[in-house]
């Protein structure tokens, strides 16, 4: 099968590994590169870098819509587009241009979760499980007709971070198994019930604010899903802390939200919230290293009973 794939950040990488091991992989999309780190040098996204390094040809157009970028792509002349988190538009003249079309790996169980961030909103929302599917792609966000999908169980302690590595390896088997079953699959198509569609939008740092007046189980899962980026946080003593890793603690506490109730016999800071408590194990202030809550204790003496967080300016 001759295949351009389109990915950017690293999640799209075992389908990419998946797809070149055993198919032709004619050209990789990516989005542009991007600066960043202290420096701000420019560099690749990690699809384009991990494509080089195989030798694949690479590309990073700022959008398809120009007719030279359309054009270029179009004399490829390739069976199908396998999109998996690229994060470009594709217009309508792209979307018709492979004889098998755009299929596109999305990381939920479609219709629930369309948009760019499913993977931290099932966590937050309590889903027990969650998914791949592969879709057939179509002008609406993740609208299309679903050809094959798989669910996996979302663990009790499960972050955002753990739960993107399976899903990527998992988004890799699918669409492995659909490429292969190319063209007959087209036809197990099957449409979306919209009026079930539930959203998915990005995650934004005032969302990752630790309200600690919150049901223990609901900080829990917040934490989790903003783990790692872009973390859950509160103000402290002296601004404004990361919670790095964190578990629920006693469900039966009655100590006052946001302050702190003493050290567990692992060390870690117990907080009280609106029911139950959250154990703090690893902490991060603003502009310093992460630290365990007890080494954060030491440079940050709270006594028992003490407040912790404080109410946000």
């Amino acid at each position: 099968m001759r295949i351009v794939f389109m990915g950017s950040p690293g999640f799209a990488i075992p389908t990419l590994d998946r797809l070149a091991d055993e198919h032709e992989v004619l050209a990789v999309y990516t989005q542009p590169p991007r600066r960043a780190g202290r420096g701000m040098r420019e560099a690749p996204q990690p699809v384009a870098a991990h494509a080089a390094a195989r030798g694949l040809t690479t590309r990073h157009p700022q959008s398809l819509k120009t007719a030279a970028d359309a054009g270029a792509l179009a004399a490829l002349e390739a069976d199908v587009f396998i999109v998996v988190a690229y994060g470009l538009i594709l217009p309508p003249n792209v979307l018709a241009m492979p004889r098998f079309g755009c299929i596109n790996g999305h990381a939920s169980l479609l219709p629930r979760w369309r948009g760019a961030a499913p993977i931290q909103r099932a966590i937050a929302a309590g889903d027990t499980k969650t998914g791949v599917c592969a879709m057939v792609m179509e002008a609406g966000l993740d609208t299309g007709p679903v050809l094959a999908r798989r669910e996996c169980a979302i663990g009790d302690t499960e972050t955002a971070a753990n739960l993107h590595d399976r899903l990527a390896e998992l988004t890799a088997d699918l669409l492995g198994e659909v490429v292969a079953g190319l063209p007959d699959i087209l036809k197990t198509q099957q449409p979306q019930d919209h009026a079930a569609a539930i959203y998915a939008p990005k995650m934004t740092p005032a969302e990752a604010e630790i309200d600690w007046q919150l049901p223990a189980l609901v900080i829990d899962r917040q934490i989790r899903a903003f783990t790692p980026v872009p973390g859950a946080w509160f103000t402290g003593p002296k601004g404004r802390i990361r919670v790095r890793t964190a578990r629920r603690g006693d469900e039966t506490s009655a100590g006052a939200p946001g302050h702190y109730l003493g050290l567990d016999p692992q060390g870690g800071m117990r907080i009280g919230t609106g029911a139950g408590e959250i154990i703090l194990d690893e902490l991060q202030p603003a502009s310093g290293k992460a630290m365990s809550a007890r080494a954060w204790l030491n440079g940050n003496p709270v006594s028992v009973g003490s407040a912790v967080a404080m109410a946000s300016a």
